[in-house]
């Protein structure tokens, strides 16, 4: 099992995004582009980065000075919780209210509201827990 947002972590990510069709044709079908990237709250940079075109995760790695159109941070121990157990809608709700899930880019409000975006976003974590990790 691949260590949490490892190269080797990120790019399992990548293919599992990729055979999922609730989230990348979904994300498709909106013509989702973005840059994501993920790392530890306590830590000035991002760990992994994770490209998406038109729906599809064209690229993932470690990150490497990428601009992200969002950035997600949590503690370690969420991270795996996470993996473990992936976050609903309910759960991201609290993550994000009670600060253990932070944006320090993108607008969580504005994408939670809207369901072509919430729903494959949600279905990304599930993703996390398919694959596994360890801290």
């Amino acid at each position: 099992m691949a260590t949490l947002f490892s190269d080797e972590w990120i790019n399992e990510l990548k293919d599992a995004w990729n055979a999922e069709p609730e989230v990348k044709e979904k994300l498709a079908e909106i013509d989702f582009d973005s840059v994501i990237t993920c790392g530890f709250k306590d830590e000035e940079e991002p760990r992994c980065v994770f490209v998406v075109e038109k729906g599809e995760a064209v690229r993932a790695g470690l990150y490497n000075g990428e601009n992200p159109d969002w950035d997600m941070r949590a503690d370690v121990d969420d991270w795996m919780k996470w993996v473990r157990k992936p976050l609903g809608m309910a759960g991201m709700g609290i993550a994000f209210s009670t600060g253990k899930l932070k944006f320090k880019t993108g607008d969580f409000k504005s994408m939670i509201k809207n369901p072509s975006m919430a729903g494959p976003f949600i279905k990304s974590f599930s993703l996390m827990n398919k694959i596994g990790a360890q801290a």
